[in-house]
């Protein structure tokens, strides 16, 4: 799966078994979630754009790095997106930032929209979709399709986990989209949750079980 990024940083891997547990708290839950988040930005941000400019250091003048072009966007596909969302932010607080709400129909497991707002200039930015759960992929399809409507071409979406058949659908729909996550679980059960998984992670996220 080329189009595919496992992030098997050991920081990584090790919030990641802390947040499956059954046990873990809402409290304990959501910090680690946007913990993780941060450290997932740095493979997602790796090839960034970079140019120089000059600067004074106390010692001398020189030609020092730094990012190049527009300001990236974060699109937070709500709700359960807001956890890497924060975490991101902390990281890249100048990023624009724009939101997809979906949620899914438990009988036919269809994305149904309702509310869509994303930031301007999106043809020039590098897109970060984020969402903690790559699951049938329905959901995350469906994001990427209005955030292209808007005009972006660089798209990346990152997540948490990521099922087989969700990294298919979206390979299927978005070939153009690459996926960042902190692990590619097994399969999905037969109500659409990725095995073996963390649970409902908007549900954990935000303690409504």
């Amino acid at each position: 799966m080329d189009h595919l990024t496992v992030v098997d940083h050991p920081l990584v891997q090790h919030k990641l078994t802390l947040m499956r547990e059954e046990g873990t708290s809402t409290q304990k839950f959501r910090r680690l979630l946007r913990e993780i988040s941060l450290l997932l930005a740095f493979e997602a941000t790796r090839n960034l754009p970079m140019t120089t400019r000059r600067i004074a250091t106390p010692m001398t003048e020189m030609d020092a790095p730094t990012i190049d072009g527009p300001k990236l966007a974060l699109v937070s596909i709500l709700r359960a997106g807001n956890g890497l969302l924060d975490g991101i932010l902390d990281l890249i607080p100048s990023a624009r930032v724009g939101f997809v709400g979906l949620y899914r129909d438990e009988a036919t497991l269809e994305p149904v929209e309702y509310y869509c707002k994303l930031p301007e200039r999106l043809s020039e930015r590098l897109v970060i979709a984020v969402d903690p759960m790559l699951a049938t992929g329905n959901s995350s399809v469906a994001a990427v399709d209005r955030i292209k409507e808007a005009g972006a071409t660089d798209i990346l979406f990152l997540c948490l986990l990521a099922a087989p058949e969700g990294v298919e659908r979206m390979k299927e729909a978005h070939p153009d989209v690459p996926v960042v996550t902190a692990a590619l679980d097994e399969r999905l059960n037969e109500v659409g949750y990725i095995v073996p998984g963390l649970g409902d992670a908007g549900d954990r996220m935000f303690g409504t079980k």
